[in-house]
């Protein structure tokens, strides 16, 4: 849920100059208010190059022997069927334990290694693996091994307002999973893997399944690589410290991510940055959330959710990255400004495609395909927001407004085919005032009410036409110039009424004629026809370009 204090403490502490960490240089310079905002960038982590470099000659064994435990070796003690660990060391663990714990308990500051080398760990009544203090602890998944961990439904603990430890695999210290072998989770209390401090997972294949969330580091969440599999009825990658300004961001650098949730897929107190990764999600709420700011520099997207697919209550960047979406709700989603400046974006089912609740949209490259059930992009704030178009390859299919913005719209590049099916009155533009000044538009509803024209300060020439009747799909819209060279020829896949064409090949003091029908010999690509020859239709109108907007009634 967006938190106003959180956002309003934010704001003050940066401009009073107590903030913890780097500013987003691609935020920056997207987005005029971002001075405004932190952004959990090279805030640092305790990842450290030594960590992963030991001696397998200062192993110590544990051997794991149902409910009972033999330490080959010091720094560990075993009572019973629980181990407790309390110098800084490398621990190499292999058996099953039946109903029991590891427990890390010490105060060198060093890391302690657990390396869980083909194990079984099972505690009914606790966190089978538990953290309880360390200066860090990494835990190792040994080559070519499968490793099992799961808790019981209910814990008990020493005292009985604690409420942790709450996951399978606990940690209060900052934790790494590492390795090339396998862990399969099994939170039937709780969460499956949960840090209190950072979390950074570099490689392995991790299979979590859980009662609540999946996997979650407080301070931070960083995925450098690695195969991660989750189902959770709760959030499957959580980053949720709200207490300090610098913490609570999710990095995904790359890997191999597939999440089931009854909740979010993957949700950030603060920011999530996204580099590369195969990421499929299935989420009952938010696909991706990040309540400051969402940052995809590139990655392979599948994305299928009842809430937003991609929101944040803050900033949306999207630098790269292929994307297939289908969101009950908004498939993309910023209170404020959203930035798309390359990428493939493919918007199979939405509520409204792409939208900004109270900033700018800006539209600067990338191939977008979008349906939605409402508005196709849309700007819900009043006033002096823009919706700018400045390149890509953009086509739209909406039940209601094509392009909604409450304040103003700028096209000045790209190529656009957008139509709209008219339903609760939507039309092709519903906007106080647009300009075109580049690029290749071509718009049709199945409404001409209400549908804005280009303005006439405009510096690149379009053409609007209100038909006396509904044109059925699929009836070509061809336009010639005198001498009979094809200007456009296309194929609507909806019925329609209302036509906008804006395009550089119209000349002023030029004739044009438009034909209804007819066909042609090329391929239809999104409705354009390409190459080919036109066979002509009904001829329904000649104009001469004399403004810069050209109405027919």
């Amino acid at each position: 849920m967006y938190n106003k204090n959180l956002f309003a403490a934010i704001f003050i502490l940066t401009i009073i100059g107590f903030t913890a960490c780097e500013k987003s240089e691609d935020l920056l310079d997207d987005t005029e208010d971002a001075e405004e905002i932190v952004l959990v960038d090279d805030c640092g982590d305790h990842d450290d190059a030594e960590d992963y470099i030991w001696d397998s000659s200062e192993e110590i064994q544990i051997i794991l022997n149902g409910s009972t435990i033999t330490v080959n070796g010091s720094g560990a003690t075993a009572d019973g069927s629980t181990v407790t660990i309390t110098s800084a060391g490398i621990y190499n663990l292999t058996g099953s334990l039946s109903d029991g714990q590891v427990i890390v308990n010490t105060d060198d500051d060093d890391i302690v290694r657990l390396i869980l080398n083909g194990v079984d760990l099972n505690c009914s009544t606790n966190a089978p693996i538990y953290v309880l203090s360390a200066e860090k602890a990494m835990i190792v998944l040994a080559d070519n091994t499968d490793n099992y961990v799961s808790d019981g439904t209910s814990y008990i603990f020493e005292n009985t307002e604690d409420d942790e430890p709450n996951a399978a695999i606990f940690s209060k210290s900052d934790l790494t999973i590492y390795g090339n072998g396998t862990v399969t989770v099994e939170g039937n209390y709780n969460d499956g893997i949960a840090s209190k401090d950072g979390l950074i997972i570099t490689s392995g294949i991790i299979n979590v399944n859980s009662v609540d969330d999946g996997i979650r580091g407080k301070d931070y969440l960083i995925v450098k690589d690695g195969s991660i599999t989750v189902e959770a009825a709760g959030v499957g990658l959580k980053s949720d410290n709200g207490d300090d300004v610098s913490m609570g961001y999710i990095t995904i650098e790359t890997g191999e991510i597939n999440i089931t949730t009854g909740g979010e897929a993957i949700e950030a107190e603060k920011d999530v940055e996204i580099t590369l990764g195969e990421i499929v999600l299935s989420s009952g709420g938010k696909g991706i959330d990040g309540t400051i700011s969402v940052i995809i520099d590139g990655g392979n997207f599948t994305i299928n959710s009842v809430d937003d697919a991609i929101h944040s209550n803050g900033f949306i960047t999207i630098n790269d990255g292929s994307f297939v979406i289908s969101s009950d709700d908004d498939a993309i989603h910023a209170d404020y400004d959203l930035v798309i400046n390359d990428g493939d974006i493919n918007i199979a089912n939405s509520y409204e495609g792409i939208e900004s609740a109270e900033g700018d949209i800006t539209i600067n490259g990338g191939e977008i395909h979008l349906v939605s059930s409402d508005d196709g992009l849309n700007l819900a704030a009043n006033g002096t927001h823009y919706l700018y178009i400045n390149g890509g390859y953009i086509v739209i299919d909406a039940e209601a407004d094509c392009f909604d913005s409450n304040g103003s719209m700028e096209i000045s590049g790209g190529t656009v085919f957008v139509s709209s099916s008219g339903v609760r009155g939507g039309t092709i533009v519903d906007c106080d005032s647009y300009t075109v000044d580049g690029g290749f538009m071509v718009g049709l509803s199945a409404s001409s009410q209400h549908t804005a024209n280009p303005s006439t300060s405009s510096d690149q020439y379009s053409l609007v036409i209100d038909f006396s009747s509904s044109q059925q799909e699929g009836t070509l819209i061809h336009i010639q110039d005198s001498d009979g060279v094809d200007i456009l020829t296309y194929e609507p896949t909806k019925e329609y009424e209302a036509f906008i064409f804006s395009s550089s090949d119209f000349v002023s003091g030029s004739t044009y004629d438009v034909y209804l029908g007819g066909s042609s010999t090329g391929t239809a690509i999104d409705g354009l026809y390409i190459d080919g020859t036109y066979t002509a239709g009904s001829k329904y109108a000649s104009f001469t370009i004399s403004s810069m907007v050209t109405t027919i009634n």
